[in-house]
């Protein structure tokens, strides 16, 4: 592991305990991740947060201006400490392990799924309850399109692989019989 992922865990574990403590857990999870999604979507408040010769007291009175009425105080505490001990690039991490963290203690995981096409809801609750059955777990279903696929699916749950999909069965496929040519 890697020594920013161990970094990471620490400041989500502590972020998720806060958030426990004051019954904020899922609210906290949708302010980390709206800051993260906005973070990385803007390379100019990236490189503003990441500028040595800005000082620590006006970035965070940019946080607090541009989130403070949609983030927590904890959000924007963890987000400040982040930034005051240069790790700012560290953020999607810990809103990583935080769902991680979260996941654990309530029981639920997320389900990456990338298909062919588009699935629809029907598909996903079918696909949430199956798994969720399956590893007896609460499952949240994201879904992201690849063509490349050719047809089927592929599931990540946390660091568990389903690979249901036709170019998967076709690599399997492939591999069977060159190994049984030799």
């Amino acid at each position: 592991m890697s020594r920013g992922t161990v970094v990471a865990k620490r400041y989500a574990k502590a972020l998720f305990q806060l958030a426990q403590q004051k019954g904020l857990v899922a609210e906290t999870e949708t302010q980390l991740k709206l800051i993260v999604d906005v973070v990385e979507s803007n390379a100019d408040f990236r490189a503003f947060l990441a500028a040595p010769n800005i000082t620590f007291e006006i970035k965070k009175q940019t946080l607090v201006q541009a989130f403070g009425a949609e983030a927590s105080p904890i959000v924007l505490n963890l987000v400040s400490l982040l930034i005051e001990r240069g790790r700012e690039g560290e953020l999607s991490a810990v809103l990583t392990a935080y769902l991680q963290v979260a996941g654990e203690v309530l029981g639920r995981a997320d389900a990456h799924v990338i298909t062919a096409q588009a699935m629809t809801d029907s598909e996903n609750s079918k696909l949430a309850e199956k798994f969720g059955a399956l590893l007896g777990k609460t499952i949240r279903v994201t879904n992201s399109v690849n063509p490349e696929l050719l047809g089927g699916l592929t599931i990540r749950i946390g660091d568990t692989l389903y690979d249901g999909s036709l170019k998967g069965k076709l690599e399997r496929l492939d591999k069977a019989l060159q190994s049984a040519a030799i």
